[in-house]
């Protein structure tokens, strides 16, 4: 059995105050019961968490006896880590809570190990249903049925301790394993060498005829305009 002392905490104080005391502020409450300001030692509850968690009883010891309860919330400081506040849930006896459980996988899946394959984890937590002292601290899914890539555990083949009821929809898949596909990369054909065609350096014919063409257009020009120039200066030469 787990427990921890508490003593009532007056609600005037300041949650600062409290917690410069080594100690943390808290409060517990249930179904049949108020509301309860309390505040912890906040090593103790360190302790106390690490080995509940909360899916496990802790039985807080004070002023008003004796509480059974499950850690609902803790809140932390984002930074530091350090917890600010605490919630603890008080159940009465022979009251079944709904709770979701850590799964863990354990074994080996032939599929992975012979075939390549890669486990998928769908569900990291197990939604189940029963007494506080009933509920389990874990739940161990053997993954040895995963032989092949169409191979899938659901929620319904799990076994659950006695007193447990499973929450969860049963065709839910807790487990498979993934088949790794190649990728299939394409390789260009190569070119054929005897379609490509050798381009020869120099002129195309077309280009050298028009080449010629244009430097015989150019004499004539040069021609005419020596011929007007001789005129003008005939002309010149008579007005003298």
């Amino acid at each position: 059995m787990i427990s921890l002392a508490y003593e009532k905490r007056d609600t005037k104080a300041k949650p600062a105050a409290v917690r410069r005391a080594g100690k943390i502020p808290a409060v517990f409450y249930g179904k049949k019961r108020a509301s309860t300001s309390i505040e912890i030692v906040a090593k103790a509850f360190e302790k106390a968490f690490a080995k509940a968690g909360e899916n496990e009883v802790v039985t807080l010891q004070g002023s008003d006896g004796d509480v059974p309860a499950l850690v609902h919330d803790v809140a932390r400081h984002p930074v530091s880590g350090n917890v600010l506040h605490v919630d603890f849930y008080a159940f009465e006896a022979g009251q079944k809570l709904a709770v979701k459980v850590p799964i863990e996988f354990v074994g080996v899946a032939p599929a992975v190990k012979e075939k390549g394959g890669v486990l998928v984890k769908v569900l990291r937590e197990l939604h189940i249903e029963a007494e506080p002292a009933k509920l389990p601290h874990i739940i161990s899914i053997d993954v040895a049925p995963l032989v092949d890539f169409d191979s899938q555990i659901l929620a319904k083949q799990i076994r659950l301790p006695d007193g447990v009821s499973l929450l969860e929809k049963p065709e839910e898949v807790v487990a498979s394993v993934y088949e790794p596909k190649e990728e299939k990369v394409e390789v260009a054909p190569a070119p054929d060498l005897s379609q490509i065609e050798v381009v020869k350096k120099g002129k195309e014919p077309k280009e050298v005829e028009v080449a010629e063409a244009v430097t015989d257009e150019k004499s004539k020009v040069g021609g005419v305009e020596k011929k007007l120039e001789k005129k003008e200066g005939k002309k010149e030469e008579k007005k003298k």
